[in-house]
């Protein structure tokens, strides 16, 4: 029965580097994770966004997570991934530079987001766990998907 507490508790994330800093996203919304192949750029597109891809028919927008959180843009690279999410309906490709792990915790391990006087990191990134000697970041994918200066509904 002790199992089974803890497994209510647990919460799984899909934890990857991006700008060189490690972020992650809850599994439940994530749909696959993808090789890098070329996109099409949209003109008028935000620099975050790179362009679209056919996904199965779909098509769906492309955002470089590392210049969407303002670090530098990422490097094309064949070792890059892309992972498919869902928002609501809405199904979107990350740009980043590797997957990690899977991650297991606790509700009690993730931590606030620090005050930082930055009203763009609280609304990105719902909190921060402790990993081994580091730290991963838990973005808020309806905030990263949103156009900035509007608010995720």
């Amino acid at each position: 029965m002790a199992n089974t507490d803890l497994a209510e508790t647990d919460l799984e994330f899909v934890t990857f580097s991006a700008g060189g800093q490690s972020f992650s996203i809850d599994i439940g919304q994530v749909r696959e994770i993808r090789r890098w192949s070329p996109v099409t750029p949209l003109p008028h597109a935000p620099d975050e966004v790179l362009g679209v891809m056919n996904l199965r028919g779909s098509v769906i927008p492309i955002y470089d997570l590392a210049a969407r959180f303002g670090l530098d843009r990422t490097p094309e690279s064949p070792r890059n991934v892309v992972v498919i999410a869902m928002h609501g309906s809405q199904t979107v490709g990350l740009l980043v530079e590797a997957v990690s792990e899977i991650l297991s915790v606790g509700r009690e391990r993730i931590q606030e987001t620090p005050d930082v006087r930055s009203d763009t990191a609280r609304q990105t990134i719902t909190g921060v766990i402790t990993v081994d000697e580091g730290m991963t970041r838990v973005i808020d994918l309806a905030a990263v998907v949103q156009p900035r200066g509007k608010a995720a509904a």
